[in-house]
């Protein structure tokens, strides 16, 4: 389920301009760096990456003078309860542009309106731009279980 109702009103970071706007998502682009270039999906196929984006909560940063696509980050949520954020990307000629904690920053900004009890990730590189937005690690690890691959 894509939020329409999350398109809102954009955000601006230097540059860019942050959106949830579903109809703003290049899917072909986010497949592209996520399937080529993110240690966590590399080779994701293209339907996989598309079922994942038609049934989350999408964010994407877009380049303000021409609309092109820098930054993408995908919810998944209940909207009541628990949102898992993943698939967070910053292309890589707008690193270091502090787009992405821009980004981050939008979508836990987004998700507060909801009164969720918790909001989740995984990152193996980016802890600092997590922390800068207030995630921390968890507390109590050994309560916490996974299915599938780890």
């Amino acid at each position: 389920m894509n939020d329409s109702t999350a398109a809102g009103t954009p955000v601006m970071h230097g540059a860019y301009e942050i959106s949830a706007d579903p109809e703003r998502i290049d899917a072909a682009r986010v497949h592209h760096w996520l399937s080529t270039d993110a240690y966590w999906a590399v080779g994701r196929p293209r339907e996989k990456q598309d079922r994942a984006i038609e049934g989350s909560l999408n964010f994407g940063a877009y380049h303000r003078g021409t609309g092109e696509m820098a930054a993408y980050a995908r919810v998944v949520t209940d909207y009541a309860t628990f949102a898992w954020l993943c698939d967070v990307y910053v292309d890589r000629p707008a690193r270091g542009t502090g787009v992405g904690t821009a980004l981050v920053t939008v979508v836990r900004d987004h998700l507060t309106s909801y009164g969720l009890r918790r909001i989740m990730l995984a990152t193996a590189d980016a802890h600092g731009v997590y922390e800068k937005v207030g995630f921390t690690p968890l507390q109590n690890p050994d309560k916490w279980m996974a299915l599938g691959q780890q």
